[in-house]
């Protein structure tokens, strides 16, 4: 028996990196899976699933879009009769790259929208029909910039603060409810997210440099992260609820970071 045999799960943010890592292993502890993604290549995985003989629908939509996850929670339950986990790892850094002063009020509102009114979406819609097949649990990606800054860009690193303090307030309104909620703070993970600086690092030959601050000494992979969110969403993790799990390499033990450009002086 798997660890979530019998379980129907909706995945967001599915066509790669932690979604998809996190697709084809709920996939095979048994779970039924309803993989959502703004991106077509999330058919892609679902037929990795089924090739493996798993169960899986693909769907595309907004993952902020308050209609396009009500749609999604409710292809679930006709697809597959119910839900027992969502997990809301849909995110953007949005466009800054550099300091405070280059970003604007358009890109903070997109990256917002996307990383904090995505979960609440989430929980809004899922929550109800957990609680009515018999309770089960949200997840909810944060990262390790949600915690001090230093580690992305500002606007990304204001939404994960967002998500962190949404899944605690979440864990409160949801008292009673048979529904658990919990947050993972990955810290530098290979994805499409982060691909520019390993692709550059690769074509500079310093690859081996990648994750240097961690304690660990490297950065991590998205199976990393699916393994944490799979333990959040089995009954394994039964009496976990309101937390946040940081899995970054042991890197926010002391963040070290080089200040980037500020104001300057007058």
């Amino acid at each position: 028996m798997g660890q979530l045999s019998g379980k129907i799960a909706c995945i967001t943010g599915a066509a790669s990196g932690i979604g998809r890592a996190s697709a084809l292993l709920f996939a095979a502890e048994g779970a039924k899976v309803v993989l959502f993604d703004r991106s077509d290549a999330v058919a892609e995985v679902a037929e990795a699933v089924k090739d493996t003989g798993g169960q899986a629908i693909a769907v595309t939509g907004d993952a902020a879009d308050e209609a396009d996850i009500a749609a999604l929670v409710k292809q679930a339950q006709e697809a597959f009769g119910g839900l027992h986990v969502f997990f809301a790892n849909a995110g953007i850094t949005g466009t800054a790259r550099g300091g405070f002063f280059d970003s604007d009020a358009a890109n903070w509102a997109e990256v917002l929208r996307v990383n904090v009114v995505g979960p609440f979406c989430a929980v809004k819609h899922a929550a109800p029909v957990i609680r009515d097949s018999g309770g089960g649990a949200i997840v909810c990606t944060a990262s390790v910039a949600g915690l001090r800054s230093g580690a992305g860009p500002a606007p990304y690193s204001a939404s994960k603060a967002g998500v962190i303090n949404l899944v605690q307030t979440a864990a409160q309104q949801l008292a009673g409810t048979g529904v658990r909620i919990n947050g993972i703070c990955p810290g530098l993970i290979e994805t499409g997210m982060t691909a520019p600086l390993y692709e550059n690092a690769r074509a500079k030959g310093l690859e081996d440099k990648i994750g240097l601050l961690n304690p660990l000494g490297r950065g991590g992979e998205p199976e990393e992260i699916a393994k944490v969110a799979l333990f959040l969403a089995s009954d394994a993790a039964s009496y976990v609820h309101g937390q946040i799990t940081v899995v970054d390499g042991g890197l926010s033990t002391s963040h070290p970071v080089s200040r980037p450009p500020g104001l300057k002086h007058a």
